[in-house]
């Protein structure tokens, strides 16, 4: 994983100055952070500027200000936002997907980040926040560490594997495994090779089946 930038910022998941309570203003939220999820994938993050996310979303600088503190607020806010979309979708493949088999779910898994790479706005730019700062979900714990936690409280759920560390710890090489070679994949090709998330696949399906208890 690449190094982000250290930096000293509010707690994970909490970028918000105050929580829009009117609708108006709940939408008016959602489009800076739409603009700032464009702007990431045109500019990069060093390309980024309120005045910019202003312009991009048809508001006021002062209403940027009025919600967020900085930037990277609405980044954080952006990568948060992906998470949870994230969650929900591998929730939803869990749901409909009829899986028999704990690497089905990670297969579900890996697919959805690919996806996510090709057609969801700043989650390439972003993906979950390393590039800004490695503990931009939470302060106390690194961005990965929080995918872990997440990613074995659906797969413990769904499959009933037994979660201790020894699980924890395989998810974690298998989590940064898997994001070390789609990252390879998008380099080798627009899109995502193939082959290569093919490979990665099955990688991290032999690597943690010598973790897995069910």
């Amino acid at each position: 994983m690449a190094q982000g930038r250290q930096t000293a910022g509010r707690k994970g998941g909490a970028p918000l100055r105050r929580v829009p309570v009117q609708e108006r203003s709940a939408a008016r939220v959602q489009r800076m952070l739409d603009a700032c999820a464009e702007l990431v994938d045109e500019l990069g993050y060093d390309g980024l500027s309120t005045t910019l996310l202003a312009e991009r979303a048809g508001v006021a600088i002062g209403s940027v200000y009025q919600f967020f503190p900085d930037k990277r607020a609405v980044v954080q806010a952006v990568t948060v936002r992906n998470l949870e979309t994230y969650l929900q979708r591998i929730s939803r493949r869990f749901t409909e997907g009829g899986f028999q088999h704990w690497w089905d779910g990670v297969d579900a898994v890996i697919d959805e980040y690919v996806e996510m790479q090709r057609g969801t706005p700043g989650f390439r730019g972003l993906h979950f926040g390393d590039i800004v700062d490695t503990h931009l979900l939470d302060e106390t714990r690194d961005n990965n560490d929080v995918i872990v936690g997440k990613l074995r409280d659906v797969l413990v759920e769904r499959f009933e594997l037994v979660a201790d560390e020894r699980l924890d710890f395989a998810l974690a090489i298998a989590v940064e495994t898997g994001d070390a070679l789609i990252k390879l994949a998008f380099r080798r090709t627009p899109d995502g090779d193939p082959a290569v998330i093919t490979e990665a696949k099955a990688l991290i399906r032999q690597y943690l089946a010598t973790y897995v208890t069910v």
